[in-house]
């Protein structure tokens, strides 16, 4: 018995081995996770914008603002002149938190009454937002201490917080928005790069290749039903997060399914990608598999993209899923309209139109 199992193993083992592609596929993923993991997965809050509107201008307040500039939590200080510049700095996700000092703010100070700073986070990354009002918290701490040791002064009164678009920092609003990103990630990959693999597993690909369909024909036929997939899935997610999970849902129903077309589009160009370099449906899935944890640890939904380096920063522009996890919860949990999404919408047409365009070109030449 033990003889007949050994065999097996190694009948299984030889098939995975077999072939360059699919020891490819084995290690080379182990090296790219391993080069990238110790960058992305994370959870220090480093690298982002500190946006600050001083109604102030006095010398207690530009001191503090200071301090907190040299943060390493913080990179670059956004300077905001009025409400509106603050409402767009959270809205557009230019900075994760927004300080505001108030006109008597040193005055107050300087008089021995205890003057407040408002802290305005953005909710919809609740996590990283809590890390990053700790840190500031901690900072005007100190402060608080250094003055009334040396100084004698009163402290500061405590920072007055508020969230937006996540009040109560409800940790399901973050989740359940990013799932519908995910979950669609992850079925769009599937269904088309393994509806081609299973075409040469069967021997009825090269039958496809010289039949009156187009390569272009082809990949529509093999994009269309990843795209009916994913958009039912990603319709039950929505549906549980509304009424299941109570969420409410701020945005354009059209603009999310519009944007969910031009992600579907780019995805399914990396699945005939991955399609077309593999010759069984084990080296898609595999194939499938390499793609998706990098897609996910660089898309900022486990840890900030500007907690990367900024050479990844650049890189990670080619991963799909960075740009429509930011477009699903700005339409999910704020009304975010097109113009503010372009930024981000654009990017994912441009995906699809190159990745499209190489699957295209790899059926050519196999079709020449």
């Amino acid at each position: 018995m033990l003889s007949r199992i050994a065999s097996l193993i190694v009948k299984e083992l030889q098939g995975l081995l077999q072939d360059r592609q699919s020891r490819a596929l084995l290690i080379v993923p182990v090296f790219l996770q391993l080069a990238l993991f110790p960058f992305a997965a994370t959870l220090e809050v480093k690298n982002n914008t500190l946006a600050v509107f001083n109604e102030d201008n006095g010398g207690e307040s530009i001191e503090l603002v200071q301090r907190l500039s040299r943060a390493q939590a913080f990179t670059q200080v956004l300077d905001l002149h009025s409400e509106v510049d603050l409402r767009r700095a959270i809205d557009n996700q230019e900075a994760l938190i927004v300080l505001r000092f108030p006109s008597d703010f040193s005055r107050a100070v300087l008089a021995g009454r205890p003057a407040a700073i408002q802290a305005i986070l953005d909710g919809r990354r609740s996590n990283s937002a809590q890390i990053v009002f700790g840190y500031v918290q901690q900072i005007v701490q100190d402060y608080n201490d250094e003055r009334t040791t040396n100084r004698g002064g009163p402290q500061l009164s405590k920072l007055v917080v508020r969230y937006w678009f996540n009040p109560n920092l409800d940790y399901v609003r973050h989740i359940v928005p990013s799932l519908v990103a995910i979950i669609t990630t992850i079925s769009a990959l599937i269904v088309t790069s393994l509806s081609v693999a299973r075409e040469r597993e069967q021997g009825t690909f090269d039958q496809l290749l010289v039949s009156p369909l187009t390569p272009g024909m082809i990949m529509v036929g093999k994009t269309i039903p990843a795209m009916l997939v994913a958009m039912g899935q990603a319709t039950i997610i929505l549906s549980a997060g509304v009424f299941v999970y109570r969420i409410p849902f701020q945005g354009s129903l059209l603009l999310l399914y519009g944007s969910m077309v031009f992600y579907i589009l780019a995805l399914a160009g990396f699945g005939l990608l991955i399609s077309s370099l593999c010759a069984t449906q084990q080296q898609a899935f595999l194939g499938v598999f390499s793609f998706v944890m990098p897609a996910i640890l660089l898309s900022g939904f486990p840890s900030p993209v500007e907690n990367m380096p900024v050479w990844l920063q650049y890189l990670d522009w080619l991963n799909p899923l960075r740009h429509f996890i930011v477009i699903v919860k700005s339409v999910f949990l704020k009304d975010l309209g097109a113009a503010a999404l372009l930024r981000h919408l654009w990017p994912l047409l441009v995906i699809a139109v190159g990745t499209l365009g190489a699957a295209n070109w790899m059926f050519r030449r196999r079709l020449g």
